[in-house]
């Protein structure tokens, strides 16, 4: 993983995240200082940062928010103070309210980002400055240290093309913690033609079987916040195996990022539900399909991976790629 450490100092009171990279400075500056490559790893895995307004001239500003699965806003602004391309720039980093205003319940911080030229690559070291001990334990507290980590892990494919990064590769799983897995499957075709197949009843049908020899009679879709869908299987006439199925509550739809999160659990099961993150990202003439599944516990989580459901996915995704490339 990139990041190498994140350390607090109560003394000073600051936070310092260190991660390397294996490309050159003027590759890293690059995506920290342009919004359409920020947006794509400044948010860990299951909060999106979307940059509304970036201005990166001293004195300019950049406002951004990042949307949970549920779809909370958690939004920040930042002023440009210092710029020395392509080695560092610094900021103050504000949480701000849902009119707007600077939130006074949370810290305003200085955060400095420089980048180095080491022998594996560059190096980042981000350091933020705290005005309060109270204000560094409360950052801490909400999770800083894991979601940077977890957001800075993600720059890897950031640097690549999504072809590169997943181009004949298949289903690809990432295990980010200890109940965070992530999927990603590329799909050789245009994500608003991936988004209906994925969305669209009769065209899910066709590829979300699994293995071959099962057929999918139940499928109800309902976009809506709110709204529930529900899946079934069974086998084909003949075939072994006994009919199932899964149900759950769509929680979000962002139609500008084609993202649909759902809750999922079996039909006729008693455990807990997870969540189901799906986002779509398209360069060059192809889709990436990522879904994060937040899972109750490390338990579940093994539970489940050992089941062979990897397995079921890349045939479904295999006839996917065949329905719409």
């Amino acid at each position: 993983m990139p990041v190498t450490s994140v350390t607090t100092d109560p003394e000073n009171l600051t936070m310092t995240l260190v991660a390397q990279f294996p490309v050159p400075v003027e590759r890293l500056w690059d995506a920290f200082t342009q919004p359409a490559q920020l947006e794509r790893f400044w948010g860990p895995p299951g909060w999106p940062a979307s940059f509304t307004h970036h201005n990166f001239t001293v004195g300019g500003t950049a406002s951004y928010h990042m949307t949970s699965p549920s779809g909370e806003k958690a939004a920040g602004h930042w002023e440009f103070l210092a710029i020395d391309p392509p080695h560092s720039f610094e900021v103050t980093d504000a949480f701000i309210r849902d009119d707007g205003s600077i939130n006074p319940d949370l810290p305003t911080m200085r955060m400095t980002f420089e980048f180095s030229q080491i022998a594996e690559g560059a190096e980042l070291r981000n350091v933020t400055y705290f005005t309060s001990m109270e204000g560094l334990q409360q950052v801490v507290d909400m999770g800083a240290i894991e979601g940077a980590t977890m957001a800075m892990n993600q720059l890897d494919r950031v640097f690549v093309s999504l072809r590169e990064f997943a181009q004949g590769k298949g289903t690809q799983v990432d295990i980010l913690s200890d109940n965070h897995v992530l999927f990603t499957r590329l799909i050789d075709a245009p994500r608003d033609l991936v988004w209906k197949a994925y969305t669209t009843p009769d065209l899910v049908q066709r590829w979300l079987l699994g293995p071959d020899g099962w057929t999918m009679p139940i499928c109800e879709v309902d976009l809506r916040v709110g709204g529930e869908y529900r899946y079934g299987w069974e086998p084909e006439s003949g075939g072994e195996g006994e009919a199932f199925g899964f149900h759950g509550t769509t929680l979000l739809v962002d139609s500008e990022r084609y993202r649909w999160v759902v809750t999922e659990q079996m039909t006729g099961m008693d455990h807990p539900p997870t969540t189901n993150d799906l986002s779509l990202v398209e360069e060059d003439g192809a889709t990436l399909l990522s879904i994060l599944v937040l899972y109750p516990d490390v338990a579940v989580r093994d539970m489940v991976l050992a089941t062979g459901m990897v397995d079921g996915m890349e045939r479904s995704f295999e006839r996917l790629d065949e329905m719409v490339g």
